[in-house]
């Protein structure tokens, strides 16, 4: 059966990098296949779906639309274009805003926030926002990392190695994940500058966007305040997050139609949510449900131990850039969870603290989704924008920025992690 599992997921693996008009209908189907081949059972299904990130992608989507109606993105970009000389250093100041966002609040809704944004400065200048969409996703990316409320690999770390949102800055007298996350971006930013470097336009706008309705602007930074509040709620729902989000669409939609008697607000809100993404997000984590589900993830994890023996730099090498390899093709929330008590395991037999192989797996894991365009939810997010706007982005026009963008901080991630924690 681990075979046959794993041969579906290859073969889904490569239909959704060959054909992009239909990932979703490919997703669902190799889904579908797990069920029907029993790999999935039918009453793991429902628990193999990540609820929490569909709600917030959907109520995310449905805040941005009455935020972009606002007109508050095109405000922000005006600022943005008044302060950059040129469009390569524009992409890279939407990247950074990006990353600063998400340090606190989930990748995927970071990217629903900001690339309108982007696509706003794309269209002033008549340019493609292709680049600057793509730069501001694996800027999200990397950014999760770097506190406990970033990213759900980080939050997964927290609650097993009982560590506190002040942790991630300093622990042990030593400093935490965030520090090395910001000098990974500044390296990736580097190079995101040597990619951009002929997009060269000068910028020249002297327009400012008069906004009138400031409430949908309330509404993000509501969503942000309350993500970041409910991240030191104890036990709270596994939803909690989606529910925040899906709740404030629902209260800008019933402001819209009492209070502004725009009763079209329903339909008009509902139409911009995405449903081909999330439809694409649910075949994959089902996907990934089936290969735990049959132990296919525990036998790589199990593999590290085997291939490392009992030389820590050779495991802390392995546990980096297999998580990068994985996290590539693999959801890494799952794969996170399956390692941790293995990194632990590994540490016990040693003797030594795990928090080297915890940071290494984060490290990893949370930076290695950026290699390809299928690799994290922000990317699929990111590249389902794009497409509701026409322009259909390839595997290798993503790997362009991806794969160095990922590779700068990894490696200088690898480096300072070991020379802080070894």
């Amino acid at each position: 059966m681990k075979a046959i599992a794993i041969a579906i997921f290859v073969l889904t693996y490569v239909l959704l990098l060959a054909f992009p008009k239909v990932r979703a209908y490919v997703a669902l189907g190799g889904a579908a296949l797990f069920v029907v081949l029993g790999i999935l059972p039918v009453s793991e299904v429902f628990f193999a779906i990540d609820w929490n990130v569909l709600l917030m992608i959907g109520g995310t989507m449905g805040v941005v639309a009455l935020f972009i109606e606002s007109r508050m993105p095109s405000l922000l970009a005006d600022l943005i274009i008044a302060k950059t000389p040129n469009v390569k250093w524009a992409i890279v100041a939407l990247s950074l805003f990006s990353g600063l966002i998400s340090a606190f609040v989930d990748n995927v809704a970071t990217v629903l926030m900001v690339a309108p944004v982007a696509l706003t400065i794309s269209k002033k200048l008549n340019i493609s926002p292709v680049p600057s969409v793509i730069a501001i996703a694996v800027a999200s990316n990397l950014q999760g990392a770097a506190t406990l409320v970033g990213d759900t690999t980080s939050i997964l770390l927290g609650g097993y190695a009982n560590m506190d949102f002040l942790d991630f800055f300093f622990f042990q007298g030593r400093l935490g994940l965030f520090w090395v996350v910001q000098l990974g971006a500044v390296a990736a930013s580097l190079i995101l500058l040597f990619i951009l470097r002929n997009l060269s336009q000068p910028i020249n706008s002297t327009d400012r966007t008069e906004v009138t309705d400031y409430f949908p602007t309330y509404l993000l930074t509501g969503m942000i305040f309350l993500l970041i509040l409910a991240s030191f709620i104890p036990n709270k729902p596994a939803t909690t997050n989606g529910w925040i989000a899906v709740g404030l669409m629902i209260i800008g939609i019933l402001r819209e139609v009492f209070m502004k008697r725009n009763a079209a607000a329903i339909k008009n809100t509902l139409m911009e949510v995405d449903f081909f993404t999330i439809g694409l997000l649910a075949g994959i984590f089902m996907l990934i449900g089936g290969l735990t589900e049959v132990g296919v993830i525990q036998d790589i994890a199990n593999l590290f131990v085997a291939v490392g023996g009992d030389n820590m730099f050779v495991i802390y090498t392995l546990i980096v850039w297999a998580s990068v390899l994985a996290s590539a093709f693999v959801d890494n929330i799952p794969y996170v969870a399956t390692m941790l008590p293995v990194t632990t395991g590994i540490a016990r037999i040693l003797g030594v603290e795990p928090y080297l192989l915890y940071y290494g797996l984060l490290v990893g894991s949370t930076l290695g989704g950026n290699l390809t365009p299928i690799g994290a939810s922000a990317n699929i997010t990111a590249l389902g924008i794009l497409r509701r706007e026409g322009y259909e982005v390839s595997a290798g026009e993503f790997m362009r920025i991806g794969v160095p963008f990922t590779l700068a901080a990894v490696l200088t991630g690898y480096i300072l992690v070991w020379m802080l924690w070894s």
